[in-house]
């Protein structure tokens, strides 16, 4: 049975994500019936704190400069899901970011209800040497400290934080500045590094021929009380299915029924001709079901970023344009017309909890 988020939910508030070539509006509350809005957040912000000092001093505050980072983090599924946080602006930005995933350290106040990092309490993060789209990441003995069945979720973790810079594609793991040719826990490979193409939160429900599939990555959307936020996961698709094709349908058939993840498409939502690929831009056009807001005009902005990050993390898609019956005129929830082709976000989970 298909899972959507909008059946029996409590109300929910606002997403944050940012999307490159479209607006898709500001923050509003919605009701039970209504999915929760999208709304843009600056990838840089600052905050006031306060400090003391000396008496002529006391009216002042002090801006401490922040930027959004993603971090993948382990929600309350025990799946690795985003999550945008302020980070204090840093020169060693790969090597901050790692130091943030460390149980008990730094992140620990930042924490969105039901996350927790994922690396061992006491981590230290030795460095990251990033050369030629290999980061090298060394950690102390600390690292070595995790539960056999967390070992891939930290692999995926640091794996998909790192790759969020432009200059890093595949990961590779030290203790103590000694290369590691397996992990150190349950023994799984990694001395040809690590890398987005692995997958994450893989599905092992719909297993087939290995030697005959690919993997291609989808995302869905979790729910914590009244917080919803979006997740990937690795699905295995026949080798010979056309890619983009493969990602949509996978997408309109919904999340695992092993799973407690929830999707935004209701069912009668169909393509009407094969994906067209062309210059980074990959276009699909649908069926009126497409639009479930305002009388079935509109589309909502869960269900297009839903489309948007899944077929993104494709390789080669940089863009996804959108067609109803052909139409490239969309609108959407906000009011807003959708007109251009939409680029992959710059921060997935940006929000407030």
């Amino acid at each position: 049975m298909r899972k959507s988020y909008r059946a029996g939910v409590p109300a929910l508030i606002a997403l944050s994500i940012i999307v490159s070539g479209c607006s898709l509006g500001a923050e509003k509350t919605m009701n039970e019936t209504d999915p929760p809005p999208v709304s843009y957040v600056d990838e840089s912000v600052s905050f006031d704190t306060d400090v003391e000092t000396d008496a002529e001093e006391t009216s002042k505050e002090m801006v401490t400069e922040t930027t959004m980072r993603e971090l993948y983090l382990i929600d309350q599924n025990g799946l690795i899901a985003p999550q945008a946080l302020p980070l204090p602006k840093s020169e060693g930005v790969a090597k901050q970011a790692l130091e943030y995933l460390v149980q008990d350290g730094p992140v620990t106040q930042l924490l969105p209800n039901g996350f927790q990092a994922v690396l061992p309490a006491g981590t230290e993060i030795f460095g990251v040497n990033i050369k030629e789209g290999v980061a090298i990441a060394d950690f102390s003995e600390q690292f070595k400290e995790y539960r056999p069945e967390d070992e891939l979720k930290i692999l995926q973790s640091i794996t998909w934080t790192l790759t969020q810079f432009d200059s890093v594609e595949t990961v590779k793991i030290r203790i103590n500045g000694y290369d590691q040719e397996v992990m150190p826990v349950n023994g799984t490979p990694i001395g040809e590094g690590f890398s987005r193409s692995n997958g994450i939160n893989m599905e092992t429900n719909n297993i087939v021929d290995i030697s005959n599939s690919k993997s291609v990555t989808l995302y869905f959307l979790a729910q914590n009380g009244e917080n919803v936020y979006y997740v990937p996961v690795t699905r295995r698709i026949n080798a010979n299915e056309d890619q983009y094709q493969a990602v949509v349908t996978q997408l309109l058939a919904g999340p695992s029924n092993f799973s407690n993840l929830l999707t935004d498409f209701l069912q009668g939502v169909e393509l009407i001709e094969a994906p067209r690929y062309a210059n980074g831009v990959v276009t699909v056009n649908f069926n009126e079901a497409l639009l479930n807001h305002i009388d079935g005009t509109a589309i909502s902005e869960e269900r297009l970023n839903l489309l948007v990050l899944s077929l993104t993390e494709q390789s080669g898609v940089e863009k996804v344009a959108i067609e109803v019956n052909g139409d490239n005129k969309i609108l959407m929830a906000t009011g807003e017309f959708l007109s251009e082709p939409v680029g992959r976000p710059l921060k997935v989970n940006s929000g407030k909890y």
